[in-house]
């Protein structure tokens, strides 16, 4: 199907239905990497099998869901992934998949009805000081995805303060390695310890207002930088002067198939034993209330898509992501 369908199917779902476009699925809670700012590998849950999965799928297609996104906490551990894929792609629905690489290598040849991949993939120097993680043992991995798969591959860094000075450098890795990147501030999650939490906490000062200036210049010249302006100056000034509209545009699943209002406040509104319309139908007024007591977050995908929402011509001129 040509984009241009895509867009105005998904405009049809969005504001006239009135139904989110995309499914992100928790689809395990196991992790082989215990990066110290996550919290999702810290409990495990029950797993949706194979069945259970495909079931929650033809449920998603038949409410109206066009984009299917697999992460949390690391999808590739999965075996049943490949079919899981190929299921959605049955459907109809555009697939994509969150990962930390690790085991790219080994698994990217599976991946064969993935439209989208994104790496997580904060620095070159102090990645294994972040996550644990070398970056040259990743590095054969994505540029193996990169030709197998011969699509558009993001980069997704998450900005802290032990990688501020590695974000030019990371920009131009994306350019050389022929792929697109994206940039979202560290979010402070209950779990954290308050020492670990020291060493990564960004705050609004010169150095990192001026790295984000750093971006929004490469970003005008050029460089495939996939964030809007709009979002990046609201990382800049840390602002949540936006109206939020994920749980609008995207339905949360969790790995035990508990459907939630979004990633942040975790809030649940069903569980997938009961059909998505019928969850969607009567959780209104709890996702609402929710959203307007939330202060707000900046996660990109949610933030652009609230944007894009709203159609402001800047993000829908500027965020090229899906």
């Amino acid at each position: 199907m040509s984009s241009y369908l895509t867009e105005l199917r998904a405009l049809y779902q969005l504001h006239l239905k009135k139904r989110p476009v995309v499914l992100s699925h928790e689809i395990n809670s196991r992790c082989n990497l215990k990066c110290s700012f996550c919290d999702y590998w810290r409990y495990e849950r029950d797993e949706l099998d194979t069945d259970e999965i495909f079931y929650l799928l033809e449920q998603a297609k038949s409410f109206g869901i066009l984009f299917y996104n697999v992460w949390a906490t690391e999808p590739l551990l999965r075996k049943d992934l490949p079919d899981i894929l190929e299921h959605a792609h049955k459907l109809g629905m555009t697939t994509s998949l969150i990962t930390n690489g690790l085991l790219l290598e080994n698994r990217i040849d599976e991946l064969d009805h993935l439209d989208y991949l994104s790496i997580s993939l904060d620095s070159i120097k102090s990645l294994e000081e972040i996550r644990g993680i070398r970056f040259n043992t990743l590095l054969p991995g994505i540029i193996k995805a990169r030709d197998k798969l011969n699509k558009e591959i993001l980069i997704n860094c998450v900005l802290s303060k032990k990688n501020l000075e590695d974000v030019e450098d990371l920009v131009k890795l994306a350019k050389d390695l022929g792929m697109k990147i994206s940039f979202e501030p560290i979010h402070k999650i209950e779990s954290i310890d308050s020492t670990d939490w020291s060493t990564l906490d960004i705050k609004k000062n010169n150095k990192y207002q001026r790295v984000i200036d750093k971006l929004i210049l490469m970003k005008k010249k050029g460089y495939p930088i996939i964030n809007s302006i709009t979002y990046l100056e609201l990382v800049k000034n840390m602002s949540t002067d936006y109206k939020c509209h994920a749980s609008d545009i995207i339905l949360n699943v969790t790995s035990n198939g508990t459907v939630e209002h979004c990633r942040l406040k975790k809030t649940k509104l069903g569980d997938i034993s009961s059909s998505l319309e019928h969850i969607w139908n009567n959780s209104k007024a709890i996702r609402n209330d929710v959203t307007s007591n939330c202060s707000g977050c900046l996660f990109f995908g949610y933030v652009e898509n609230s944007l894009l929402y709203n159609f402001k011509p800047e993000v829908i001129k500027n965020y090229e992501w899906m």
